[in-house]
């Protein structure tokens, strides 16, 4: 499960307790700071990372500070802050790493605090030496020089096989998206730091943007009609479909049918693995978080939801949606509850919905009583958006 450590090292003064109180708020899984009295006054909900030297030739657990003098007026004197949770050394070469490595390996009944390793990648040899650090201790946190992230895709294949947690430094919440991304793992974790509180909350979104199963519905056709000319759009996106994938698409934004990729053969062309034949220009389908969008707003760069025969799903950008006049066929069904679900969609043979079970029905074959995928939503819409109102479609 991907991860985020906040560093508080560059954090300007003023924006410093924000900064912190945010971090507790959202449940960040660590703080990162050279401030050993600053992390002794943290929850014990986050993980304490104490940023020290070098490592030493045993490192050892961070000394508590002392405690804090006795009030005139107060009972008693406080208690010592805790000690970290975490000890961050750098550490440059194999020697270095050797020695943390050692202290990680050592007993549990060692005395010390849990160490993690930092390194700045700057060529081929710290490269190298990341990914040593990467399969022998339980953090490695690393800077890459480079803009390119093929150093991290290096680091991350070397390190399949670890239990440690790798963490890459990043300068920006767009940054963070991509290395999270990246050889579809991702890095474990990553290490930010936040101007502000408000960057603090966006990086929680971030870490909380995932799809969701969803609960699919039987549908029954009802009526097939052809209702003539008119537009409809066809979606292409930057992901290869499985063969019980789809995008939901209906014309009412209370149900949506499971409409099919072209990755099953057709004859005289081949399949276009990428794509989807969605449906007409009006119709609706299902974006992430909850969305909907008009298939005649689908274009470059925004994401949609592929969703399985199973109701899983995933996050895919369009590429680009194609808009062309084709003859049109509108499929009426219904629910068990008897809630309408209408699509309208090319009138072509090569045009497919899915059934239960991932059944591939091609549309201009369906009859009444035949069974589709769909997926029926609690909410009515405005602009895309749930809301609670009355709204009637028909």
């Amino acid at each position: 499960m991907r991860f985020a450590w906040i560093d508080l090292r560059e954090v300007p003064r003023p924006q410093l307790q924000s900064v912190v109180d945010a971090a507790v708020h959202t449940r960040m899984a660590g703080v990162v700071s050279a401030d050993a009295d600053l992390l002794g006054t943290l929850p014990p909900t986050i993980t304490r990372v104490l940023v020290a030297g070098g490592p030493a030739s045993t490192p050892g657990p961070a000394p508590a500070p002392a405690p804090k003098k006795e009030a005139k007026d107060s009972p008693q004197a406080k208690a010592p802050n805790p000690a970290p949770d975490v000890l961050l050394h750098t550490f440059t070469t194999q020697d270095d790493l050797d020695t943390l490595a050692a202290h990680h390996r050592a007993p549990t009944n060692t005395p010390g605090t849990p160490v993690a390793g930092h390194i700045d990648v700057r060529d081929d040899r710290t490269l190298q030496l990341s990914c040593a650090g990467a399969l022998a201790l339980p953090y490695t946190v690393i800077h890459f020089a480079d803009p390119t992230k093929i150093p991290l895709e290096i680091v991350l294949a070397a390190a399949e096989p670890a239990e440690g947690k790798l963490v890459t430094v990043v300068e920006s919440l767009e940054e963070a998206a991509i290395v999270f991304d990246v050889l579809e793992r991702g890095s474990d974790g990553i290490l930010y730091g936040p101007r502000n509180a408000d960057e603090v909350f966006a990086l929680a979104r971030l870490l909380e943007a995932t799809t969701p199963q969803l609960a699919l519905s039987t549908l029954t056709v009802e009526s097939i009609r052809h209702v003539g000319l008119g537009d409809r759009v066809c979606v292409d996106t930057c992901s290869h479909f499985e063969e019980d994938e789809g995008i939901l698409v209906g014309s009412y934004s209370s149900g949506f049918v499971l409409c099919c990729s072209e990755t099953h053969p057709l004859p005289y062309m081949p399949t276009r693995p990428f794509r989807v034949n969605a449906g007409a220009l009006h119709s609706y389908t299902l974006g992430p978080d909850n969305r909907t969008h008009y298939l005649s707003e689908v274009g470059s760069g925004m994401p949609l939801l592929a969703v399985g025969a199973d109701g899983r799903t995933r996050r895919v950008v369009v590429g680009r949606a194609k808009l062309e006049s084709r003859p049109l066929l509108e499929i009426r069904t219904h629910a068990e509850d008897g809630r309408l679900v209408s699509l309208t969609v090319q009138d072509d043979w090569h045009v497919r919905v899915l059934g239960p079970g991932g059944k591939v029905l091609n549309v201009t074959e369906l009859q009444t009583g035949d069974e589709l995928l769909g997926y029926l939503a609690a909410d009515k819409r405005h602009v895309g958006l749930p809301i609670g109102e009355f709204c009637k479609e028909v």
